[in-house]
Order: structure tokens, then C-alpha cells, then sequence
């Protein structure tokens, strides 16, 4: 499921805080085009459990979040679907490479291992939430449990809280 536009815009400006990087937009996400736009999708919520953001946002507000030195984009802008439906090949892992070398966020958040592998490097299967200790030169690395409400069975606030406590000692 593609189109040759961009499903969702990025949200990055030069030098911010951290950014959320997902895989793809998902269906609810592309057809109202905000980000993490399903009612089931934790992400909203746990940014303002996790005290990352000062109150509970709605997905239409994401622009808002540059505000805050936040931003929001994907490894495929030109797909949308769970990550399993998108052809890897969308996976823009080389644009999303010069993204990070000529914008210079201080951190990545990955809200998906798959995201996460892309960066990193290596298979889902070896790599745990949290901080990451061994990442390419660059920004810090954060891999969240995936917001979706197609992965309840591995969710956990705690990491969000990482990034969290990470955003407030900076």
C-alpha cells in the first residue's frame, strides 16, 4: 500500500531535543493524516505519563510538538500499514541518515524495534528497550516499546520514563 507522497510530513527542525522515529504511518494514521492517530495507540498518552510532554496532546496537535524540541518522522513516508505490510525497499534508511546528519538531534526514540534495527543495525532479536550503549557516532539512542495497540503484549511505560528523566537532566 504506497503512494509517491508523503503519508504523513516530517516534523524536524535543526538541533532538537530528541525525535520519534516510527517505521510507517499506520491505516488510521494515513487516512486522518496526524501521527499515532489509532485510538488504541499508547503514544500520546505515554508522552505526557512519561512526562515528556507538559499535558495530554492529541494527534492533531503533532505539530505542536516542535515546540517542545520534539520531532516526529518515519523510515517510509511514502507507505502506510503495519510494519510486516510495508516492502522494505520503502524503508528510506538513506535519507533518514542524511535527515539525522544535517538537522543533529541530540537523541533518537524509536517507537518500534523494526524502526530501531534500521538505525542500528542488526535484527530485532538483539535489541532491548530502553538506551541503547552500543549505537552508530551521533545522537543518543532510546528503543520504546511500540505504542500500537497490536503489540499490548510488550508494552511498558518504563522506557518512556527513560526518556523522560534523559529530557529533563539535559
Amino acid at each position: 500500500m504506497s503512494r509517491a507522497t508523503h503519508i504523513l510530513p516530517d516534523r524536524l527542525a535543526p538541533d532538537l531535543k530528541l525525535w520519534f522515529v516510527g517505521t510507517a504511518a499506520g491505516p488510521r494514521s494515513a487516512a486522518v493524516g496526524a501521527y499515532y492517530a489509532h485510538p488504541g495507540n499508547r503514544f500520546w498518552r505515554a508522552l505526557h505519563q512519561a512526562k515528556i510532554t507538559p499535558r495530554l496532546y492529541d494527534p492533531h496537535d503533532y505539530p505542536e510538538l516542535l515546540d517542545l524540541g520534539l520531532g516526529l518522522t518515519d523510515f517510509c513516508k511514502t507507505g502506510w500499514g503495519v510494519d510486516s505490510q510495508i516492502r522494505r525497499e520503502q524503508f528510506d534508511v538513506k535519507g533518514f541518515r542524511r535527515k539525522v546528519g544535517r538537522f543533529k538531534p541530540h537523541a533518537l526514540a524509536f517507537t518500534s524495534k523494526t524502526a530501531a534495527s534500521l538505525w542500528l543495525e542488526r535484527s530485532t532479536g538483539r535489541i532491548e528497550p530502553g538506551r541503547q550503549t552500543e549505537t552508530p557516532p551521533g545522537p543518543a539512542v532510546f528503543v520504546l516499546p511500540s505504542p500500537s495497540g497490536l503489540a499490548t503484549s510488550y508494552w511498558s511505560i518504563e522506557p518512556w520514563r527513560e526518556v523522560g528523566r534523559w529530557l529533563k537532566s539535559g
